[in-house]
């Protein structure tokens, strides 16, 4: 895993909205564009809510169909030690590999709580959730592919190994952000250097709106201040 960060640089990060961060991880050029987020599949169910950063701590489940053996699946209680084992700030990444992903849902009130018990800042899945008041009301961000009104036969099956979430593939400890745009991941090697990349490049946007919005704008202007600010 990584160079570690400290928790101010975790909050540098946190402070920054996706769209920026996407365009910053961009400038360093350690990934193609079109690689390192969640498609539109996955959407932020409190889009009010500030955006979270945190490691990845994944999960798999299936839940569509009843055990073939006995009347209930086995409840596991192991997964919640790997959780801890992972640094904090942690984020839930739950991949549904069932049949039919969604028809049922690990993530309701019960699962946001021990999951903000064990430092968990979020969590995300292709599948659904369920009990939205509760999670909104604590101010944990949910990212899901739906909603479900039950939790079917829900049962985890994995814990600890990559999963894939509406195309992005996500490893154990990986470092994820995402606010009401969507999620990606935080290339590590970088991750120091973005806060200041992003103080720069919002300052050139900044510059580029306020002469649009001004009195003054001309072409020649914006042509201008655009190739000033790509030198």
């Amino acid at each position: 895993m990584s160079p570690s960060l400290s928790a101010s640089e975790l909050e540098s990060l946190r402070r920054i909205d996706a769209c920026l961060m996407a365009n910053v991880i961009e400038s360093f050029g350690v990934r193609l564009r079109n690689e390192g987020f969640a498609d539109g599949s996955i959407r932020s169910l409190f889009p009010r809510l500030a955006p979270m950063v945190g490691h990845a701590v994944t999960v798999k489940i299936r839940g569509s169909s009843p055990p073939t053996g006995s009347g209930h699946y086995l409840d596991r209680t192991d997964w919640w030690d790997y959780v801890l084992s992972v640094p904090g700030p942690r984020i839930a990444v739950v991949e549904d590999v069932g049949s039919q992903p969604g028809l049922g849902a690990l993530l309701g009130e019960v699962h946001v709580n021990i999951l903000r018990a064990l430092g968990c800042v979020g969590a995300v899945t292709n599948g659904s959730v369920r009990d939205l008041a509760a999670a909104e009301s604590l101010g944990f961000p949910l990212f899901a592919g739906s909603l479900s009104v039950s939790h079917s036969y829900v049962h985890i099956v994995e814990t600890g190994t990559p999963v894939t979430i509406g195309g992005l593939t996500v490893r154990s400890g990986d470092l994820l952000h995402g606010d009401r745009h969507g999620i990606q991941s935080i290339p590590l090697q970088i991750a120091a250097a973005i806060p200041t990349e992003a103080a720069r490049q919002l300052e050139r946007e900044r510059a580029v709106i306020a002469l649009c919005r001004s009195p003054g704008f001309s072409l020649e202007k914006l042509r201008a201040l655009i190739a000033a600010s790509s030198r």
